[in-house]
């Protein structure tokens, strides 16, 4: 019996040894398998395995970023400028002008001038040169006839007005001093959103301040504030004050030149409190206007000669456009470079110079980098193919490419009435004799059209490409269209633009 339970309990013992030697078979290939990133019971799918994972060294950010605007802060100054208001007459009491005061009185009160007022502003700006060259903003020297500049050292200098240039809102000043602290001058191109960025100026006239943020976007333009518009847009606390001063990168670089705020009323404006929306020149676009300043005293840009306008999806659409890129041309100014080379209304700029456009603002800083007389290549798309034209652009003198834009929403031309265009209607509407086209005499403001936006006064002159030279062309062109959108090519002022008015 004895020798029978030994035998059960060896037996037992071999079993026993023999799964603890399968088990750890199994247990080091699945050890193998797991250094190879194999799951058991999950189909193999890759694991990204962090490699030399260690944290970032922050250098000499340990205890803040003082090592960055230590250096910077001297390079940024306060400068107060003033100018002398002349108000107009009567402008003492508005009871002055009641025709009931004026009966008894006559007009011996309220006509005398009023007495030249002094107006002040306080801005920032940037020391560049050593030698006392500084870039601020336009609108903080605009009119002034006198500007002092204060540095951190609390030293005053009187300082002389280079040049400016309000489509940028750059202005140059110079004041007679050397050995001053500069700031270099960064690569704001390289900028990305997320980037750490620091704003310094005066805000309020409190003394110099630095706030720090990221970028929050590039490239934002269409606010009508400067004729060329591509601001850094940044949550850096930008208050009055702090126009002219400097935006700089982690490395202490200037990237940008602070230079407006979103106001609270949903206004751009260099007034009103901080809301996180803020707003500076890229040193890209301002170093070019400084350097044309320093050099010949003004600013020259290239001239394309062309009416456009943002290409919303409804024109993309009509024009037959996938991706909804480029701008359209909405009008040909006569004689002009575009028209020379053969542009026409209805084209869209995809290209310049083999750079996509992708918004009005983009175009035309895109144009006014290029001098006068230079020849650029542009790739339009044009009843449903793309081609290349080459133009050879002309100097801009004010009256460059004019902005037309069409807010597009809506359904048919239910509520519009129309007649045709007489020469005393094209007289009171100041447009050139052989104008074609019906005008609209009235637009119900509860119909789409009046969204589109269609006005009173417009003058249409295409649908759907179609030419229109009186109301009898206006009901056969609409007459087929149905419910389909509605691709309308309308005189508004003088400039064409188009319309799209899509059914609902």
């Amino acid at each position: 019996m004895e020798s029978r339970v030994l035998k059960i309990r060896r037996w037992v013992a071999t079993v026993v040894v023999l799964v603890a030697l399968a088990g750890g078979a199994l247990l080091s290939q699945g050890v193998r398998n797991w250094t190879d990133h194999t799951v058991f019971g999950a189909p193999r799918s890759p694991i990204a395995v962090t490699q030399n994972a260690l944290p970032v060294s922050l250098g000499n950010f340990a205890n803040g970023f003082s090592a960055v605007l230590k250096p910077a802060l001297p390079a940024v100054v306060n400068i107060s400028s003033s100018k002398v208001v002349k108000p107009g007459r009567n402008q003492m009491s508005p009871m002055f002008n009641d025709p009931f005061f004026r009966q008894f009185f006559g007009d011996q009160f309220g006509q005398g001038e009023v007495r030249p007022q002094r107006e002040q502003s306080l801005g920032s700006g940037v020391i560049v040169s050593s030698d006392g060259t500084i870039l601020t903003n336009n609108h903080v020297v605009d009119g002034a006839t006198d500007i002092k500049v204060f540095l951190s050292d609390k030293r005053e200098f009187q300082a002389k007005l280079i040049g400016t240039d309000a489509n940028t809102d750059i202005a140059v000043l110079k004041i007679d001093a050397s050995n001053l602290p500069t700031l270099p001058l960064g690569d704001s191109n390289q900028l990305q959103v997320g980037d750490l960025i620091f704003a310094i100026g005066d805000p309020f006239g409190v003394g110099e301040t630095a706030t720090m943020g990221i970028v929050s976007a590039t490239g934002r333009g269409g606010f009508g504030i400067e004729r060329y518009e591509n601001f850094i847009q940044t949550d850096a606390a930008i208050n009055p004050g702090n126009s002219g001063g400097a935006m700089i990168d982690i490395h202490g670089n200037l990237v940008g030149i602070n230079t407006a705020i979103l106001s609270h009323g949903g206004g751009m404006s260099g007034e009103g409190g901080n809301e996180g929306v803020g707003f500076a020149i890229p040193v890209s676009m301002a170093k070019p206007v400084m350097d044309q300043i320093l050099t010949h005293g003004k600013v020259v840009r290239g001239y394309l000669g062309v009416h456009i306008q943002d290409l919303t999806p409804e024109l993309a659409r009509a024009f037959g456009l996938k991706d909804g890129s480029g701008v359209l041309i909405g009008d040909v100014s006569s004689d002009g470079p575009a028209s020379r080379a053969g542009l026409k209304k209805g084209d869209v700029i995809l290209k310049v110079n083999g750079e996509p456009v992708g918004a009005m603002n983009q175009l035309h800083v895109q144009i006014a980098q290029f001098a006068p007389g230079t020849q650029i290549k542009l790739q339009v798309w044009r009843n449903g193919t793309t081609q290349d034209v080459s133009v050879k652009l002309d100097e801009f003198k004010d009256q460059d490419e004019k902005v037309a834009s069409a807010e597009v929403s809506g359904a048919a031309l239910e509520g519009v009435q129309v007649q045709d265009l007489s020469s005393d209607i094209m007289q009171q509407l100041n447009l050139p004799a052989g104008t074609h086209g019906v005008v609209v005499t009235s637009v119900d403001p509860s119909s789409a059209a009046a969204t589109a936006p269609l006005n009173r006064g417009d003058v249409i002159q295409e649908i759907n490409h179609k030419p229109i030279n009186n109301t009898s062309d206006y009901q056969k062109a609409l007459s087929g269209v149905g419910k389909q959108s509605v691709l309308l090519l309308v005189n508004r002022g003088g400039v064409t633009t188009y319309v799209v008015v899509e059914p609902r």
